[in-house]
Parts: structure tokens; C-alpha cells; sequence
């Protein structure tokens, strides 16, 4: 066989290999990504589901754990006051030992909205898993108020959602707090 016919196919191989893992790395990316689905489409995947499993749990057992777990999430969000509408994560980037993520997160806290976005940078060593909040954007429905709007920007300058949560929950309940007061007086 010809050399030049030899390093045609071996670049054709190369061309398919490559095509291949971006195929993958995107079906990755499809799996991960969170969406929220209707109550439809919940009891359609179990119907499925069901179907599949052919046995191994009845329907009722399934509509009782979504049941269950649907209590669960009214509980926490009655207890925190958080509320998120919708969630997004895009694999940026994955190696061996480290993957980072872009998560997009929308909802309510009381009767305040807010977005935020993120990227996540994991890394694992022997069997620790260190996480890192980088490029924390933060947009809120009330930044015309000064306090807002300076918690807000240090939050995101040290990337802290933890911080963010927890002084958005107390801030939105007496937030709320405020604005049926003076409802009241008006």
C-alpha cells in the first residue's frame, strides 16, 4: 500500500477519534444538565419506568416515595423560604482528577428573586474532594437598596454561597416582615 494512502487513513482514524470523544463529552454534558419537569412528565418517566423494571417496585410505591419526597421539599422550603425555579450545570471541563461545572440557579427567597451563576472547580486527591466557587454572579430583584447592593457584591467577590443563603434567607424574612408592616399603616 502507498504511504500517502497510510497517512490518509491514519488521519481519518485520528479525524473519527477526536469526533468520537466531543461526542461523548457532549452526551456527558446532556446527562448532567438538571432540569425540572412537570408533574406529567414525572408520572410519564415512572410509567416508564415501571414498565422497565417489570415488577421490581410496584407504582404505588413509586407514587409514594414522590409523595414522600414532594413532603420533604415543602418542608424545607416552608423552613428555609427558598424556592428555586429552575437549575442548570454545564460540564466545562473534565479531567482524571478535576471537573469544572457552570451552574445557572434561579428562584425566590420570601418574596425576593434571584440568579445566581457559578462555576465549580472539583478536585479530587486519593479520596478527598475539594470544591471552589469561582465567577459568582448574583443578580437580585432589590439591588436599589445600598445594603443589598454591597452584601451582594462582597458576596460575590468571595465567591461564598453559603454566606449568600444564609443572610438572604434572614434578610428576605424580614423583608417581609417590613413591607406588611407598612402595608398596614398605608
Amino acid at each position: 500500500m502507498d504511504e500517502s494512502v497510510c497517512q490518509a487513513y491514519e488521519e481519518e482514524i485520528q479525524a473519527l477519534e477526536e469526533e468520537i470523544r466531543l461526542l461523548t463529552e457532549k452526551y456527558e454534558d446532556i446527562r448532567q444538565e438538571s432540569t425540572f419537569f412537570s408533574d406529567e412528565d414525572v408520572l410519564k418517566a415512572i410509567k416508564s419506568f415501571q414498565r422497565e423494571t417489570k415488577g421490581h417496585e410496584s407504582l404505588s410505591d413509586l407514587k409514594a416515595q414522590l409523595e414522600s419526597l414532594q413532603t420533604d421539599l415543602s418542608f424545607f422550603t416552608t423552613l428555609t423560604g427558598f424556592q428555586f425555579t429552575s437549575h442548570s450545570k454545564k460540564t466545562v471541563e473534565k479531567t482524571r482528577d478535576r471537573t469544572v461545572q457552570k451552574h445557572r440557579l434561579s428562584g425566590k427567597c420570601h418574596s425576593l428573586s434571584f440568579q445566581l451563576e457559578f462555576q465549580l472547580l472539583e478536585m479530587q486527591n486519593n479520596e478527598k474532594v475539594s470544591a471552589v466557587v469561582s465567577d459568582l454572579s448574583i443578580i437580585m430583584e432589590s439591588r436599589e437598596d445600598s445594603d443589598v447592593s454591597k452584601f451582594v457584591s462582597s458576596t460575590e467577590e468571595r465567591g461564598s454561597l453559603v454566606t449568600f443563603f444564609r443572610s438572604l434567607s434572614t434578610y428576605a424574612e424580614w423583608y417581609e416582615h417590613r413591607r406588611r408592616t407598612f402595608l398596614h399603616f398605608k
